[in-house]
C-alpha cells in the first residue's frame, strides 16, 4: 500500500524562509537514498498531518516532484518542543523491489494467565528492527501473551513468523515476561523498635 503526497523543490538560504513556510502552513522537509540527491523539499502541512493520521506507519508515500514519483519513507521527523508540531521530514527514497530495515512496534494480544492470578507484565522490548520489501513492511508485529504463566517469558525468536517480512533482531532478546508479585516482608511492615536514649552521668 502507498499513499501519494505533492512536493515542491524549495531554497535552503537565507535560514528564516524556514519559518516563513512554517508560518505559511508549509513544512520543510528533505528527500534522499535510492536514485536520488538529497533534495530540500516543502510538504503541505495538512495534507501531511492528514496521511500520518489516516495510515500506518512504514507506508510507502510516493512523492511527486516536479512529474518525478519517488517511492519513500519516511525516516525522522522533528518535532517543536513546544507545540509537537513538525519543524523537519526527512524522507528516504527506497527501490520497491529491494529489502529495506526500519523499526516495527511490537503489540501485546491477550491477558496473561499469570496476571490474572496476581503475577507482574513487564515488557522488556517495545519495537524489533524487521527487513522487507517496501510494500510489505509490517507496521506492528503482534504477539499473543494469553498463555503466559508465572514465571515464563518470550524472546524474540518466539514472536511469529511471517512470509512477509524478516525480524532482524536478536532472537535472544527478551521480550516480555510475567513475574511473582513482590510481597512485603514481615521486616518491612514492623517498624524497628527506637534506640533507648544514653543517660548522661549515670554510675554502674
Amino acid at each position: 500500500m502507498s499513499v501519494s503526497l505533492e512536493v515542491t523543490e524549495r531554497a535552503v538560504r537565507p535560514r528564516s524562509l524556514r519559518n516563513e513556510l512554517r508560518h505559511s502552513g508549509k513544512i520543510p522537509a528533505v528527500v534522499y537514498g535510492y536514485e536520488i540527491e538529497s533534495t530540500p523539499i516543502t510538504v503541505d502541512g495538512k495534507e501531511l498531518a492528514k496521511i500520518l493520521r489516516d495510515t500506518a506507519a512504514n507506508t510507502v508515500i510516493a512523492l511527486s516532484l516536479e512529474g518525478k514519483k519517488i517511492n519513500t519513507l519516511i525516516y525522522k521527523t522533528q518535532l517543536d518542543t513546544f507545540t509537537g508540531q513538525i519543524k523537519h521530514i526527512e524522507f528516504l527514497a527506497v527501490n520497491m523491489k529491494e529489502e529495506t530495515e526500519v523499526e516495527a512496534e511490537i503489540s501485546l494480544v491477550g491477558e496473561a494467565e499469570g496476571v490474572k492470578i496476581g503475577g507482574v507484565l513487564t515488557q522488556n522490548l517495545y519495537t524489533v528492527l524487521v527487513s522487507a520489501t517496501p510494500e510489505n513492511l509490517p507496521e506492528k508485529v503482534e504477539v499473543d501473551i494469553s498463555k503466559l504463566a508465572i514465571g515464563d517469558a518470550l524472546t524474540v525468536a518466539d514472536l511469529p513468523k511471517n512470509d512477509a517480512f524478516t525480524i532482524v533482531t536478536d532472537g535472544e532478546e527478551q521480550v516480555v515476561s510475567v513475574t511473582e508479585a513482590q510481597s512485603e516482608t514481615a521486616e518491612d511492615e514492623v517498624p524497628a523498635a527506637p534506640a533507648e536514649p544514653e543517660v548522661i552521668g549515670e554510675e554502674e
